[in-house]
């Protein structure tokens, strides 16, 4: 029964889009113990950040949440960052294939899309719950815009970006890639837009040193398809674990041409590493302080461990043992990027508030380096943002019947 419901939606899914997407419905209803166990607990977690979230908004996020006055920017800031990166790097890496027509990128560029839809839609769940009013902000920002705000142009442009992506994923499950191929474009100019602007909100904050300069927004957009390229690989071969399929040809040579992407990336970004601590050092006091925490003080772990062995350090390893060719080695390589990406994005917006505005100029008060701690409330709604990527991925598997329509 599971598979005759399994070709049925296949064929439909192929032939004309959405009839494939009923059957994939009916799909879902076949899956295995394992997979309902997994639904379940990720439903679970994201119910209980929900919870968490409203309970947060009800007794008030300050006593919530861990963060304060002098550091007003915790992890759901940082998990947020990590999300709408991970997005704009899968929009990319999609582009590569079908916006670029690049074959060997093709087979991945449907998942990649929905990916990208639902990491982005994680990021605003995450950052509702940070922002004390999220529907004010929403009627604000279209009534009263501030042009001068590079945050009101961070949300305008990450909106359009929703917007095209999600009307390119429905053209490419219509089956219509002239249109589907437009607006994976148009995706592609705002992604880089929106993303490009994020770097500025924190580069051009001549408050925190750690932060300021041109650097930030070249470097969100190389670290973006660094993230980009470890999903795609990581839920793709998940993606054919939990279909219980096996991978054809066409797709073991789309992952080996991530792989080398990712090589390539990974290379960039320790670049990019190396030189931020190079300048740093000739930079004030306040910016070298910063560096301190990372290279000996109590982010030490965080970097050295966490960040550079094992977001990229091994997976670089063994990205190239594999030569994109071992999938059991270019999976773990990516599970252990998106593990160490997580921390290289909280490190980053955490280490840069820790260092007080005012350290340099001898104020009393601010003479010793902040600290912050991810409250109990913050844990559980980052826990359930990356809970409903997981629900929505195992749920677009069946129901979209494996993204079977990726090469046109």
């Amino acid at each position: 029964m599971a598979e005759d419901v399994t070709k049925t939606a296949e064929a439909a899914i192929v032939a004309g889009g959405w009839a494939g997407v009923r059957a994939g419905v009916l799909q879902a209803l076949q899956g295995s113990k394992g997979y309902y166990a997994a639904l379940i607990i990720s439903g679970m977690l994201f119910l209980a950040a929900v919870a968490a979230g409203l309970h947060a908004k009800y007794i008030g996020t300050m006593h919530a949440y861990g963060a304060s006055r002098e550091v007003p920017w915790g992890i759901l800031i940082s998990t947020y960052v990590f999300f709408v990166v991970t997005s704009t790097g899968l929009c990319l890496v999609s582009s590569i294939g079908h916006v670029f027509g690049v074959k060997d990128f093709m087979p991945i560029a449907k998942r990649s899309v929905f990916l990208s839809i639902m990491t982005i839609v994680a990021g605003f769940f995450v950052i509702a719950f940070e922002i004390e009013n999220p529907l004010r902000m929403a009627v604000y920002n279209v009534i009263s815009p501030n042009l001068t705000s590079n945050i009101w142009w961070m949300g305008t442009l990450y909106g359009a970006y929703l917007f095209f992506m999600a009307v390119e994923f429905t053209f490419l499950v219509m089956n219509k890639p002239r249109i589907a191929t437009a607006m994976g474009f148009m995706g592609v100019i705002s992604g880089i837009a929106a993303h490009s602007n994020l770097g500025a909100v924190f580069g051009m904050l001549h408050g925190r040193e750690f932060w300021y300069g041109p650097y930030m927004p070249i470097y969100f957009i190389a670290s973006a398809m660094m993230s980009g390229a470890a999903t795609i690989i990581f839920f793709t071969w998940l993606a054919y674990k939990t279909n219980g399929e096996r991978m054809d040809a066409t797709m073991k040579r789309a992952l080996e041409v991530t792989t080398k992407v990712g090589i390539l990336l990974i290379s960039t970004i320790l670049f990019f590493t190396a030189w931020k601590f190079i300048t740093g050092f000739v930079g004030g006091e306040g910016k070298t302080a910063a560096l301190d925490l990372l290279l000996t003080g109590s982010y030490a772990f965080n970097f050295w461990v966490l960040e550079v062995a094992v977001g990229m350090v091994i997976p670089l390893a063994l990205f190239i043992v594999s030569r994109g060719q071992n999938l059991k080695l270019i999976a773990t390589a990516s599970a252990l990027m998106i593990f160490g990406i997580f921390f290289m994005r909280y490190d980053l917006v955490i280490v840069g508030q820790l260092v007080p505005v005012y350290y340099e100029l001898g104020v009393n008060e601010y003479t010793q380096l902040l600290s912050y701690a991810p409250s109990a409330h913050e844990i559980v709604i980052v826990l359930g943002g990356l809970a409903f990527v997981g629900l929505t991925f195992l749920l677009g598997e069946k129901i979209f019947s494996g993204h079977k329509s990726e090469i046109h």
